[in-house]
C-alpha cells in the first residue's frame, strides 16, 4: 500500500510517499481503508522541535515512521477482541499513520460515522472539534447567555469552536484577520473583531470565558478582558516554548487570582465522538474545509498548514 512516512527530521520536504507494507490489526485494533484524513499541528512531530520532544519520538531520528492522526473511512479487518465494529462499518476518528491506504487504531479511538456525514466532513473533526468540545464544555464550564471571545476564530479548532459554543447558548465574538470575517459570521459569530484592525485587549467589553487558541496576548492582557469570576482556556500558541511558558503561569495566576487560567491538551473520549458526529449529522456544527490534497500531496500540505492562515481544515482525499 501507498502511505507517507517520515524517517529522518527536518522540514516538510522530509516527508515520502513510499510503498510499505499492509499493517496487521491486533487483537483489539481496527483495521481501516481510509478514505480521508486531515491535517493538525500535532502531525507536525516530523520537525523533531523542540529539541526535547525527541527524548519521545526519538533521538536521532524518528522511532515510528507513520505519520497523520485523523481518519476516516471503513471497517476492512477487526482483532479478535474487538466487539464495537465489523468490517464494512463506517468509522472516523484518531490513529497513528491516518496518511495511507490503510491505518489500524484501537476501537476504543473510533466511533460509527453517521450515514448522512461525509468522509471528509468526518475526517476534518476528531482532533480539532474534540479539543474545541472539551475546551469549551469541560475546561471552560461553559453556560448559556455567557459572553465567549475565541482568539483564532477561523482555524480548524477555531471553526469548530465558534460553532459549538452557539450550541451551548454563548454570546460569541471571534477574532481573525480580515480575510475570515465572513466566515466566521457564517458559522455564528455574534461579532467579529479583526486584529489587523483591532488589539482585542483594548476591547472595553469583559468576558465569561476566553478560548485562546493563538496565546498571541499576555496572560494579563487576557486577565484584563475576564469578568471577575471569568476563565481563560488555553488550547495552542505559535510555538511549543511559549506554550511551555503558559502551561507554568497558568496555575500560579489560578491560585492567587479570582479568574482561572487553564491550559489543555483534549483526550480521545468515544462519547465525545459520538456527541460530535451528532451535531454534524443535525446541521449543528459543519465542517469548514479550506483545500483538499492527494496523498502523495501531503507535504503541500503540510507547508500550507504551516503558513498559518488555513480557513478551517485542511482534508487529505484517498476515494
Amino acid at each position: 500500500m501507498k502511505a507517507i512516512v517520515c524517517h529522518n527530521y527536518g522540514p516538510p520536504d522530509v516527508l515520502r510517499y513510499e510503498e510499505v507494507e499492509k499493517p496487521v490489526p491486533r487483537d483489539d485494533e481496527v483495521l481501516i481503508k481510509v478514505r480521508a484524513a486531515s491535517v493538525n499541528p500535532v502531525d507536525r512531530l516530523f520537525h523533531g522541535k523542540p529539541y526535547v520532544l525527541r527524548l519521545m519520538t526519538g533521538l536521532r531520528k524518528p522511532k515510528d515512521s507513520r505519520v497523520g492522526t485523523d481518519v476516516a473511512g471503513q471497517v476492512e479487518a477487526v482483532g479478535r477482541n474487538v466487539t464495537q465494529f465489523k468490517p464494512g462499518d463506517e468509522v472516523f476518528g484518531v490513529c497513528k499513520g491516518a496518511f495511507a491506504e490503510y491505518a489500524c487504531t484501537s476501537e476504543a479511538r473510533l466511533a460509527t460515522k453517521p450515514a448522512s456525514v461525509s468522509f471528509e466532513q468526518a475526517a476534518s473533526a476528531p482532533v480539532a472539534a474534540l479539543t474545541a468540545l472539551q475546551g469549551l464544555r469541560d475546561k471552560g464550564l461553559i453556560r448559556p447567555g455567557q459572553k465567549v471571545l475565541i482568539n483564532g476564530a477561523s482555524g480548524g479548532v477555531g471553526t469548530f469552536a465558534v460553532q459549538i459554543a452557539k450550541a451551548f447558548g454563548a454570546d460569541v465574538t471571534g477574532v481573525c484577520s480580515a480575510r475570515n470575517i465572513e466566515i466566521a459570521r457564517s458559522i455564528g459569530a455574534d461579532c467579529v473583531i479583526d486584529y489587523t484592525q483591532e488589539n482585542c485587549t483594548n476591547n472595553t467589553q469583559h468576558y465569561d470565558l476566553i478560548f485562546d487558541l493563538v496565546s498571541n496576548h499576555s496572560l494579563s492582557e487576557c486577565k484584563s478582558l475576564l469578568n471577575p469570576t471569568g476563565r481563560c482556556v488555553i488550547a495552542g500558541a505559535k510555538n511549543p516554548w511559549l506554550l511551555l511558558a503558559r502551561a507554568m503561569a497558568a496555575p500560579v495566576l489560578s491560585r492567587f487570582l479570582s479568574q482561572k487560567f487553564v491550559l489543555f491538551i483534549a483526550k480521545m473520549k468515544r462519547e465525545d465522538l459520538h456527541f460530535i458526529g451528532e451535531l454534524i449529522r443535525a446541521g449543528t456544527v459543519r465542517s469548514i474545509i479550506d483545500r483538499r490534497y492527494k496523498l502523495k500531496e501531503v507535504p503541500d500540505a503540510m507547508r500550507y498548514l504551516e503558513e498559518g492562515h488555513a480557513q478551517g481544515k485542511i482534508i487529505v482525499r484517498l476515494e
